[in-house]
């Protein structure tokens, strides 16, 4: 029971490991995307100011990134060269935040008492260029995350670690 309750505390101090790690990348990626968003609105004199947006989308997004990980998602490719690993796991991952972004949409259009069909054509109407572009870069900037991520699964987290944070001698 004990060895059972130890893997228990091992396998969730990974994941909350994970997650933070994750959620602090989610969240500097849309954060930066937030602020492109803010000043090319500004120069057109529109307000735009929902940074606050940047946090509470890297927490559900790390949440549902971590899901699919853990369902394997993305994993057939990982006995090939890594970079088709990386490249269609960030294609994938974007996928399912564009996936994501239209759900969060059309939650917030019923929230503002519309109907599901006019939130869910508002989105392709007006928005669909707008989640495409926001979906390729994403896809690019999940590149670094997932290269890394595949390097790790490679070599081991604790040699990726040691490479980063410990002092080399030349």
């Amino acid at each position: 029971m004990a060895k059972h309750r130890s893997n228990f505390i091992e396998k969730a101090e990974t994941q909350i490991k994970d997650f933070a790690v994750l959620f602090f990348y989610l969240w500097v990626v849309f954060g930066l995307l937030a602020v492109h968003e803010s000043f090319v609105l500004s120069q057109h004199r529109i307000d735009f100011r929902p940074h606050g947006l940047a946090l509470i989308n890297a927490l559900i997004f790390a949440k549902v990134m971590l899901v699919a990980q853990d369902a394997h998602l993305g994993d057939r490719l990982n006995d090939r060269p890594l970079i088709y690993s990386v490249i269609f796991k960030s294609i994938l991952f974007a996928i399912a935040l564009i996936c994501f972004h239209i759900v969060e949409h059309v939650f917030v259009g019923l929230v503002d008492r519309r109907t599901l069909s006019e939130s869910i054509a508002e989105v392709g109407a007006n928005k669909l260029k707008g989640t495409i572009s926001i979906g390729i870069i994403t896809s690019v900037a999940l590149m670094p995350f997932f290269a890394l991520a595949e390097i790790s699964r490679v070599i081991g987290k604790e040699k990726i670690l040691f490479l980063f944070f410990r002092r080399r001698n030349e």
